[in-house]
């Protein structure tokens, strides 16, 4: 039989209605229709720039880091494929990861914090996005409940969703952003499954400090005694080096027994298109065994099979790497353009690390979005977060492009402040 020939000719664009056409699934119809606004911002900043020339458009939509990967990671990958045997280098191991990889990354942790992780407790993951995703697929079951506090990163919803569970918003605190934890308290229930943190935040750029870490985690331990069920705390790490101040990040495991960390190397060692990073499952979480050989399986069903075998080993020859430089370029950034906006009468939150500035827009915000666009500023609106009324501005550029972009924002400010 031939196939069938289609003519194409009027089917429709990417958004489909309420209706999705051919073999377009229901379940990915409003995740077609509703595409990231960061990523979207990002393509038309490439488009505007074509338009305008790259000079002229100021992009601070998408958290690619600006600062070039530390040499010593060019110089591991560089000889390791000069001199390591090319069959082990990029052949299969353990969906876990490289043994001695997993021992070296877990050994430098207890340096760090004080722990006692062996290579038992961590698998090697293709970026942290990939390690909540099958800690999640491990966990969860349909109706299952996920907390997360507003604003957050909005591909947690996705990612809940994907395995049937059901994300709650929980709110923060206003002018701080710290968690709401009485608000949280009422939240839980015997539904819920895990709670999922960020700190340093995407996209405020808070840190959740000792005295936080620690009531959330009586107020966990309370539920779970409450609910006569676990409570899984999910510590999503991507900005963990990149703290401003002296200001400390704990680690999360020292405040409840049922913390999990994922970790990425995207953001600290600038491999955001790499992919690797690792989930860490201590020996304290109840039944701790059974979920790291449940999120193995999981790295292995969900396609992700193994995390890159190369960028394993090379991220196990550069930990540790000095980023004074690194950190040194993002505060930089930071106090400059929280300064420049100050002056001119915005209204930001004072970022304690990450590298984005949460600014409260000063008319309504779809109004605010498309007036910074109108001078070739891209933003990405707080609603695009759980987060309306604000703005969200990734300083992970050259500070050139930082000060050539302050003629831009003393005319916005010009025509709403007079």
């Amino acid at each position: 039989m031939k196939p069938r020939t289609i003519d194409k000719t009027n089917l429709p664009g990417p958004d489909f209605g309420h209706t999705p056409p051919g073999l377009i699934s229901r379940s990915m119809q409003p995740f077609i229709r509703n595409n990231s606004a960061i990523r979207a911002m990002f393509e038309e900043g490439l488009r505007m720039q074509q338009e305008f020339g790259a000079e002229n458009v100021f992009d601070f939509s998408l958290g690619n880091p600006n600062v070039p990967a530390p040499g010593a990671v060019e110089e591991a990958i560089l000889r390791l494929v000069k001199d390591s045997d090319p069959v082990v280098l990029h052949g299969y191991m353990p969906n876990a990861g490289f043994p001695e990889v997993r021992r070296t990354l877990a050994e430098d942790l207890n340096r760090r914090f004080g722990t006692g992780f062996s290579e038992d407790n961590m698998i090697m993951t293709v970026g942290a996005a990939c390690g909540l995703n099958i800690l999640l697929k491990t966990i969860l079951d349909p109706e299952d409940e996920v907390i997360v506090f507003t604003p957050y990163f909005m591909e947690y919803r996705a990612y809940v969703q994907n395995y049937g569970g059901l994300l709650r918003e929980v709110p923060t605190l206003p002018e701080t952003f710290l968690p709401d934890l009485e608000a949280l308290r009422e939240s839980l229930s015997s539904k819920t499954k895990a709670v999922i943190i960020n700190t340093p935040n995407n996209p405020t750029g808070v840190v959740y400090g000792r005295k936080t870490l620690q009531q959330l985690s009586e107020v966990l331990l309370e539920a779970e005694e409450r609910f006569g069920r676990e409570i899984l705390l999910i510590s999503d790490e991507p900005y963990r080096e990149l703290s401003y101040d002296g200001c400390e990040v704990p680690f999360v495991t020292e405040f409840y027994h049922n913390a999990v960390v994922c970790y990425s190397f995207s953001k600290s060692l600038s491999l955001p298109g790499e992919r690797i990073g690792y989930l860490l499952i201590p020996d304290t979480v109840t039944g701790w065994k059974e979920l790291f050989n449940g999120a193995v399986i999981a790295n292995r069903i969900s396609g992700f099979v193994n995390a890159p075998s190369l960028m394993q080993k090379a991220v196990a020859e550069v930990i540790g790497t000095d980023l004074t430089e690194t950190v040194g370029y993002y505060d930089r950034n930071r106090r400059f353009l929280y300064e420049e906006l100050s002056k001119l009468g915005f209204s930001c939150v004072y970022p304690e690390g990450a590298f984005y500035l949460w600014m409260k827009a000063p008319e309504p915000e779809a109004d605010f979005v498309a007036r910074c666009k109108k001078h070739c500023i891209l933003v990405v609106p707080g609603s695009s977060f759980r987060g309306e009324g604000y703005v969200r501005i990734a300083y992970c550029v050259s500070h050139e492009k930082l000060q050539a972009s302050i003629r831009a924002w003393k005319q916005i400010a010009e025509e709403l402040f007079g």
